[in-house]
């Protein structure tokens, strides 16, 4: 079978991913300055080239091929660039009236603004007067936000699942002040499933479905009314997220415990190597409890491969999350529905080989 053509999107992702992945503001500025004069329009270079070479970096770490630190670096610049795009468009903005005034914002704790800026700049491209809130925005504050301006909806954003129960709070605030709300990115799952069964009145996988849901009809606004997250998702009254999420630092340090137990080897440890391994429990227990809260064991076990790969990538067996997921089960045996999540996990990694190693994450 051929190989597909190579486009002249393609080389612009090559020679933009080269320039950022040596941390080269100046040339990557000069790939997207350079294809713009050549007549490559500014939505296809945000959308087509910075967002599949961001992309890239996230895989490119996961991968082991690139440091945190080389990460963030390339995220940087990559804002950089996107802001210079920004700044280069011709002053005076738009010949006419705007076609509406939205707010784009992530979710509380989800630090992955990158997404929502492209949205926010696309939006603008479209004709739109965009309030772009950025990171972390707390839920107040956007409230706050929405009664201080005459946005017509609510573009919420979020890359991480676990901020999911957060987003949920958010969408009902801003619906009960009558503001509707579109939410998008990889937490809310790739159809959209964790957005519609939080309440949200529209999803769109992207920054172009976004603005075509826009385009096509006028989002109605809710009631203002408010609404308990019990009539969305009934089967949190058996408490078992409620006891999770609020458990996680005792659950970690029970399973550090145990993990030692079955891991003599585990107490000579460094501190970086004793950091870590918290952290991957932590991780565990996070999406543990936000499958938990959306009742979906998809949400937990695709969580539990992606860390078996990464893991993997840095020379750690991925049965050693298996043995996690056994110590917390001995944990959370009066909780049905959590250890039906973690028989999942086990099911899930089951074809992966079981390495002998000293210790379940030994790798620094």
């Amino acid at each position: 079978m051929s190989a597909p053509p190579v486009t002249g999107t393609d080389v612009l992702v090559d020679e933009l991913w080269q320039a950022v992945a040596e941390g080269d503001e100046y040339t990557a500025v000069e790939v997207v300055r350079r294809a713009r004069a050549d007549g490559t329009d500014e939505e296809t270079l945000l959308l087509d080239v910075i967002a599949a070479v961001q992309l890239r970096v996230g895989m490119e770490w996961a991968a082991d091929r690139l440091t945190v630190a080389q990460e963030h670096a390339a995220t940087a610049i990559n804002e950089r660039v996107i802001t210079t795009l920004v700044h280069d468009r011709p002053p005076g903005g738009l010949d006419h009236a705007p076609k509406g005034r939205v707010t784009v914002s992530c979710v509380d704790g989800e630090w992955h603004a990158l997404p929502a800026r492209l949205v926010a700049e696309v939006l603008r491209l479209r004709g739109w007067q965009v309030d772009f809130l950025g990171a972390q925005t707390p839920t107040q504050h956007l409230v706050s936000h929405l009664h201080s301006t005459s946005s017509e909806a609510v573009l919420l954003s979020g890359s991480i699942p676990t901020h999911l129960p957060t987003a949920h709070a958010a969408i009902t605030a801003c619906q009960a002040v009558g503001v509707p709300v579109m939410a998008g990115g990889r937490a809310f799952g790739p159809d959209g499933r964790y957005a519609r069964a939080l309440g949200a009145d529209h999803w769109a996988p992207d920054a172009r479905a976004a603005a075509a849901v826009l385009d096509a009809k006028p989002l109605a606004p809710r009631p203002a009314a408010a609404r308990q997250v019990l009539d969305d998702l009934p089967h949190l009254t058996d408490q078992e997220y409620t006891f999770v999420a609020q458990s996680r630092g005792r659950l970690v340090r029970q399973a550090l415990a145990g993990l030692e137990r079955r891991f003599p080897s585990m107490r000579a440890y460094s501190d970086t190597q004793r950091e870590r391994t918290a952290e991957d429990l932590a991780h565990i227990v996070e999406f543990l409890a936000t499958a938990l809260y959306v009742d979906d064991p998809a949400l937990f076990t695709t969580f539990l491969c992606w860390t078996a790969d990464v893991l993997e990538a840095r020379r750690v067996p991925a049965h050693s999350v298996v043995t996690a997921l056994d110590v917390l089960g001995d944990h959370l045996r009066d909780f049905p529905r959590a250890l039906g999540l973690l028989d999942d996990g086990r099911a899930a990694l089951a074809g992966r080989p079981a390495l002998p190693v000293p210790g379940p994450y030994s790798e620094a």
